[in-house]
């Protein structure tokens, strides 16, 4: 089975990872670029009736708030770990990181992950994996949480865009194995931000 959310990878490196400061356009660039990867047959993980019907993907307006600089603090010595999935495969990923941050007030602190095999590849040697969930998961947003990729950074800090945040290929077809949400990045906070949930 080809590697999870590849094609995305691919169109969302284009973002700039680097930036410390909201911009608006790299949020603009990453919707527009994601609407014509689903309503491309060759690279759209929906089924094909919602195909047919499809226009775009229902995005939170975006959200200024939802940008933040997290202290990185890397893990050493970690073990790498058969991270879960939709199905019975268990690829292998090891924690990376942490992210800490604040938002309205609140201490939070989310994994980052490290896809072994991915890493392997030359294009994704730098690639970091952010899965979370969040009170408005299985409401206004895919109940198996979302994701967000990141590069590693050069320094102590992180920036996390949820604006940025996309749906597992889960979603939108059971044929996909995702990896699910672990329980330690369910965040006790809404995060209005990011693609919203696509069936009701």
């Amino acid at each position: 089975m080809r590697v999870i959310l590849t094609l995305v990878l691919l169109t969302l490196f284009n973002v700039d990872f680097a930036q410390e400061k909201f911009d608006v356009a790299v949020v603009e660039k990453f919707q527009k670029e994601l609407n014509a990867e689903y309503a491309d047959a060759k690279t759209s993980p929906l089924l094909a009736e919602d195909l047919a019907r499809f226009k775009a993907l229902d995005f939170y307006p975006i959200n200024e708030k939802a940008f933040v600089v997290a202290q990185f603090i890397r893990t050493e010595n970690e073990k790498p770990f058969e991270m879960p999935t939709s199905t019975t495969r268990k690829p292998m990923y090891v924690k990376y990181g942490e992210a800490r941050f604040q938002m309205e007030g609140k201490e939070f602190k989310l994994n980052i992950y490290r896809n072994i095999e991915l890493s392997k590849k030359e294009e994704y040697k730098d690639y970091l994996f952010l899965p979370f969930s969040d009170l408005t998961s299985g409401k206004e947003s895919y109940i198996g949480g979302k994701y967000i990729d990141l590069k590693i950074p050069s320094g102590n800090t992180i920036v996390i865009d949820f604006n940025l945040s996309y749906n597992p290929y889960c979603a939108y077809s059971p044929k996909y194995s995702c990896p699910k949400v672990p329980l330690e990045n369910d965040l006790g906070i809404e995060i209005k931000a990011g693609v919203k949930k696509f069936h009701d």
